[in-house]
């Protein structure tokens, strides 16, 4: 354990001694400053002290050929400033360490997201292909919300669309609340929350008038896919979500009472939905077979549909109706309730609705209906007085 004084000079030409597997030189001027010479020919800065529990502990500044003399003499002036005022130099790089990078985070993130979520490859598609690229190799605690911040708005300019981007937004910050919540080193707060979500509508309305429909049914008749017009006909008339009616077992079905129980929803509870005198009529002429528990199932496989797009878009394409999403049935059912005169709420009951706000968007059919209403009454009034 040689002392000398260590400057430029000497550490060039400083060497491991004879028959050693590494020499540590310590300088005289700063306490625990020291240059270990190894014998394959490497040389390292470090600092070495004594922390508060009484144990040596050793801080590596750098390799010799990476860093300069100066910065090292430097770097260890610094810490040994910090082990003076009660830090510990070696813990805090060891604890540094320790933070997960993104990857590992969103790992755990995917495997948490398995265990309730009914469609997890959503967060992995997010993760794969747009997280992980940007934020992978990153410790956690080098992500900020400046750097998210400008990632958004990079991902917006990039045409990526609002809803999008806010997707980003959601899985992103679920990660780091899961983070905060397993308390992982690195992570005091959510980064993302710190970005302002920015404001957007995700609004599309589209219903379907009555020639719309009659000109769909049309084009349905004309489908290849056996089971389409059935699948079509049972979604405007219960306005059911899509998944909901293709995963729907006969057991579920109550003609007697003319309900239908969806066990498992969108907002995780049953609901009871009512079947009109039509629908009713419609599921007692669908086909069945025997040992094949599904309502609606495919005739080729007798189980449910994974997919309907192909024979959706061609049917829809042929009715002239190039704009209307599978998903816009359901609104389209709701616009024909309120048309009929029924309030929103009891609309929203059918659509299960748990917020009210969801069935708020279609207040402005509703208040086309009383537009209606009191027009035909004015001109009934007016016409009397005439």
């Amino acid at each position: 354990m040689p002392k000398v004084k260590l400057d430029a000079t000497f550490c060039l030409t400083a060497r491991c001694e004879e028959g050693k597997k590494k020499t540590d030189y310590w300088d005289v001027i700063t306490t625990g400053f020291l240059l270990e010479c190894r014998a394959g020919g490497g040389k390292t800065y470090a600092l070495r002290y004594i922390d508060d529990a009484g144990r040596q502990r050793q801080h590596k500044i750098g390799r010799y050929e990476d860093i300069s003399f100066d910065q090292a003499r430097k770097m260890a002036k610094r810490l040994r400033a910090e082990v003076v005022m009660g830090g510990n130099p070696a813990a805090k790089k060891a604890e540094k360490k320790a933070v997960p990078t993104y990857a590992e985070l969103a790992a755990d993130h995917l495997a948490h997201a398995r265990t309730y979520q009914k469609q997890p490859k959503n967060t992995e598609f997010v993760m794969k292909n747009h997280l992980l690229p940007r934020w992978g190799k990153m410790r956690l605690d080098e992500i900020t919300s400046q750097d998210i911040a400008k990632w958004f708005a990079e991902k917006a300019a990039a045409g990526l669309a609002p809803a999008t981007v806010d997707k980003l937004r959601t899985v992103f910050g679920r990660s780091f609340e899961l983070a905060r919540q397993w308390k992982l080193p690195g992570v005091l707060s959510n980064p993302v929350r710190d970005v302002p979500r920015r404001k957007y509508s995700n609004a599309r309305e589209r219903y379907l008038s009555a020639g719309e429909v009659k000109r769909l049914f049309k084009a349905l008749d004309k489908s290849e896919s056996p089971q389409l017009k059935n699948i079509v006909t049972l979604l405007l008339l219960t306005g059911a979500r899509k998944t909901e009616l293709l995963t729907a077992k006969w057991e579920q079905i109550d003609l007697e009472r003319r309900t239908w129980l969806i066990p498992t929803t969108k907002t995780g509870k049953p609901r009871f939905v009512p079947l009109s005198q039509s629908a009713v009529e419609t599921i007692e002429a669908l086909p069945r077979w025997a040992g094949c528990p599904w309502l609606l199932p495919n005739p080729d496989t007798l189980k449910p549909y994974t997919d309907i797009k192909r024979s959706w878009e061609k049917a829809r394409d042929a009715a002239g109706l190039y704009d209307l999403r599978i998903h816009d049935l359901r609104h389209s059912a709701a616009s024909f309730m309120i048309n009929a005169g029924i309030d929103l709420y009891a609309v929203g009951r059918v659509l299960g609705h748990v917020d009210h706000r969801s069935t708020q968007k279609y207040a402005h059919v509703a208040n086309d209906t009383l537009m209606k209403a009191v027009e035909a009454g004015a001109a009934n009034m007016m016409g009397g007085l005439g």
